[in-house]
């Protein structure tokens, strides 16, 4: 296999929402190249990169692929990404392994949501941008209207470097080569757009330009990279991977205009933690200490672990002693390979640039650094910021004794994957998963069922209420039990007070002279917090109230600690009876993305479910970021009603912010369900 200097190699993201056909321009731009003998097809599920039985189900792409491809003396290493706004997480993990980010625009339905969020992605990555319109040959889609609405959507800096001709059957240069005419617009135009803008980021340069009127093409190479890397220029290229079009003038885009790793922005390591952290630049020499990013693991029934990384300095080969992060003890590596979708293509060395996987390496973890010198010890890439999990479900085995096959399937789906979350709640005693939306929980689902045969039922998670009191109250039992033999005997007399909301417990000792004996202490808190852990009115925790004991009597024999457990519990339960107990309820805020007509079905709806709008920014024309707080308990099955009523085009986000009273209807439901579950209980038993 030739081997490729870091300054002969491209990386390439192709992102963008569902459906723009990303998928398919990785396989038209691997059958130009030569790479494949002939285009697979996503209705056959016979792609490259759409190799994973799910993804042939569903005709999406739901993971991040990589493939690879030679052309005109270059290796370009294309990362095709999903698109469905469930999988978009994954797409985001894939930024900080390239130089360029393509944003692949459907012609037919123009800017859409993950259009302009990856755009901004990119952006804050500070990655070279090119947005890639596809499906020109469509029918009835306007491009002169389209590339206006990129430009008004994301800048003047956004010019197109070729125009469709011939009805989008082929595609005319208007950079290197600019004559022709195109079905709309002006190449000379076109062109004279592109060196007026590349021009400006090169004072010297515009100064010539200025006085001769023209600039050769190979004079702008430097100028260009810049632009780019400033976000000054963003390329618009029109192809059609169905007929072909335009594909083979992409691909000498991207191998005489796109950046190499020397070129393009250095990605952002750092070293050391908290206020010691500092800056590092990983230089793109082959020579230099290794410094490679895992930015996708895949853990396969076959193969085992996989860790797919960039390579941004110094040289892997096989044999090559790496660390992981701050791991102290080396691996070595058995076998490097450059990745063709599910294919592993075995090569001799991965430089800088390079895109590249090892396999059967246990320790290897998602954003992982590898070195290979305890230099590197600490050093880390700046956190990628993804979408929060807000999609959740409760799950529970369907078969007795599946718990450790499920937990261990759930922990390698997790390892895998950036936005799937999973926890154990202690409260409600669930096992709580969370994703992006409902498609991403089906996918886990089918995963879990079908790579690691289990099957779990599922229900919403229950909302974790809060019971709390509003007023002071004493409260007194004494426990007195003779069993024949010897008995048992504690009475404890005690005060309870509301904290302030998030205060938590507090157990306060004011026993005088002895009463209850100091070591019997303990256990009277002990039974109060058995109170704690389920509360009286719906079973739910209580806190924020703090609990003062300060009377009560003993018995020099009967008494023992059992029964002070006894009496502190039942004590505490009178005392919140008579303390005008309430249940509370988490209020999270909520922050949704939707066009702009959506707002007044989003502001009723949010309404209906007892929420409230508290203000609204604007993201790009024609998109609104809506803010609110609302009751987590409405949100239920909420993903699905943003999608009804923003045809597709919404999205959200929640984080918690306060505990709240629930309304006194809601509260009288709440008690009778715990009081239902109460008799049912008994009834078992």
């Amino acid at each position: 296999m030739p081997k490729f200097p870091p300054e002969a190699i491209r990386t390439i993201a192709l992102v963008g929402h569902g459906g723009a056909g990303k998928t398919t321009l990785a396989e038209a731009l691997l059958h130009r190249a030569g790479a494949v003998p002939v285009m697979g097809s996503i209705e056959k599920g016979s792609t490259v990169c759409d190799f994973d039985p799910l993804e042939k189900q569903y005709q999406h792409s739901l993971n991040a692929s990589v493939v690879h491809l030679q052309h005109a003396g270059t290796r370009v290493h294309l990362v095709d990404t999903p698109g469905l706004p469930d999988f978009v997480g994954r797409a985001i993990g894939a930024l900080p392994a390239v130089e360029t980010t393509a944003i692949v625009v459907n012609a037919q339905n123009g800017i859409e949501m993950i259009t302009v969020r990856m755009m901004q992605w990119a952006k804050k990555r500070d990655l070279c941008r090119m947005i890639v319109i596809n499906k020109i040959d469509a029918e009835n889609v306007n491009l002169p209207a389209l590339l206006a609405r990129i430009q008004a959507t994301f800048g003047r800096e956004c010019l197109p470097i070729n125009l469709p001709a011939d009805s989008g059957r082929r595609v005319v240069d208007c950079f290197f080569n600019p004559s022709g005419s195109a079905d709309f617009s002006s190449v000379e135009e076109a062109h004279s757009a592109l060196v007026d803008q590349v021009v400006e980021v090169d004072e010297a340069l515009m100064a010539t330009y200025l006085e001769k009127g023209e600039v050769a093409p190979g004079d702008l190479h430097a100028p260009f990279e810049k632009a780019l890397r400033e976000g000054h220029l963003i390329p618009v290229c029109f192809v059609s991977a169905r007929n072909g079009a335009g594909v083979a003038e992409l691909l000498d885009v991207v191998v005489r205009l796109m950046p190499n790793p020397t070129e393009g922005n250095p990605p952002h390591f750092l070293k050391g933690e908290g206020g010691k952290v500092q800056p590092v630049r990983a230089e793109p020499d082959p020579k230099k200490h290794v410094l490679a990013h895992v930015f996708k693991v895949v853990i396969d029934p076959f193969v085992g672990k996989v860790g797919v990384f960039r390579v941004h300095q110094g040289t892997i080969t096989k044999d090559t002693q790496l660390f992981i992060g701050e791991e102290r003890k080396a691996f070595k590596v058995g076998h490097a390979y450059l990745l063709q979708g599910k294919d592993f293509v075995e090569t001799d060395a991965l430089v800088p640039g390079d895109i590249g996987a090892i396999a059967k390496v246990e320790e290897v973890r998602f954003d992982a650094v590898l070195h290979d010198s305890h230099e590197e010890d600490h050093i880390h890439l700046v956190p990628i910021e993804f979408p929060t999990s807000m999609h959740s479900l409760a799950i529970e085995p369907k078969r007795r004794g599946d718990e450790q096959k499920i937990s261990d399937a759930l922990h390698k789906l997790a390892a895998e994957d950036p936005t799937f979350k999973v926890e154990h709640n202690a409260t409600v005693n669930q096992t709580i998963i969370s994703g992006l939306g409902d498609l991403h929980m089906r996918y886990i689902l089918d995963r879990m069922a079908n790579q690691y045969h289990v099957e779990v039922s599922t229900e919403p998670p229950r909302v974790p209420y809060r019971e709390t009191i509003t007023a002071r109250a004493e409260g007194h039992h004494r426990h007195k039990k003779q069993t024949g033999g010897a008995g048992q005997f504690g009475e404890v007399f005690l005060k309870v007070e509301p904290l302030k909301r998030g205060s938590g417990f507090e157990f306060v000792d004011q026993v005088k002279g002895g009463v209850i004996p100091n070591q019997f202490i303990p256990a009277v808190e002990k039974g109060v917090r058995q109170v704690l852990e389920v509360g009286p009115l719906g079973g739910f925790p209580v806190h924020d109230v703090r609990v003062i004991v300060y009377d009560g009597k003993h018995h020099d024999v009967d008494s023992k600690e059992v029964a002070f457990i006894a009496a502190g519990k039942r004590a505490f339960m009178d005392a919140i009876s008579k303390a005008r107990a309430i249940i509370l309820e988490p209020i999270v805020n909520i922050e949704i993305i939707a066009p702009e007509t959506s707002m007044g079905d989003i502001a009723g709806d949010l309404s209906s479910r007892r929420g409230q709008v508290n203000g609204t920014d604007s993201a790009a024309p024609g998109t609104l970021v809506i803010k609110g707080q609302v009751p987590l308990s409405e949100l239920n099955n909420y993903q699905a009603r943003l999608k009804s009523v923003t045809a597709g085009q919404g999205s959200y986000s929640i984080e918690f912010s306060h505990y709240e009273p629930v309304p006194p209807s809601v509260q009288r439901d709440l008690v009778a369900q715990h009081a239902n579950r109460a008799v049912a209980h008994a009834e078992e038993q």
